[in-house]
């Protein structure tokens, strides 16, 4: 599977300047409303969502968030990918008691079950690449951000004919 369809150039948010989580996620809410990928409820749901189950993960030297929704709130799918210039706290994902400095957010927009699956495995795949991550905190334009995915899937499908 490719995730080139999902990533959408208005939703790659570089070096952004955000206070909170409620900026990020009101950020990518505007812009995915805007373009028709999301209900009226999607912003009210993804911090919802978050509250109950937060999507912070600290991998090796890094922290990364990737909060959700339900898939009822998007109409075309998409991965919003968000780099910050200074973190945002985050709950782990995996102890709710604990937060982390998070720098980049992939917030996900997905409504079909099957690819939910799949996304998270190619991105699971990139983010446990500490060099990726470094990449993507570098990274100075969208194409920047698409080649670090293409590279993902190159080697995902690596031996297939």
């Amino acid at each position: 599977m490719t995730l080139q369809p999902f990533l959408k150039e208005e939703l790659l948010k570089l070096n952004s300047v955000c206070k909170d989580q409620a900026d990020i996620f009101e950020m990518v809410y505007k812009e995915a409303f805007g373009k028709g990928y999301v209900s009226e409820n999607f912003l009210a749901k993804i911090k919802e969502r978050e509250a109950s189950f937060p999507t912070g993960l600290q991998i090796g030297d890094y922290s990364i968030a990737i909060p959700h929704t339900d898939p009822e709130h998007v109409f075309e799918q998409f991965i919003s990918v968000v780099t910050l210039q200074k973190p945002v706290s985050f709950y782990l994902m995996d102890d709710n008691t604990k937060k982390v400095d998070v720098r980049i957010v992939l917030l996900l927009g997905l409504n079909q079950p099957h690819t939910q699956l799949t996304v998270l495995q190619e991105l699971m795949q990139t983010i446990q690449d500490q060099q990726k991550i470094e990449q993507l905190l570098q990274a100075e334009n969208q194409r920047n951000v698409q080649a670090i995915f293409n590279g993902v899937e190159k080697i995902s499908t690596k031996g297939e004919k």
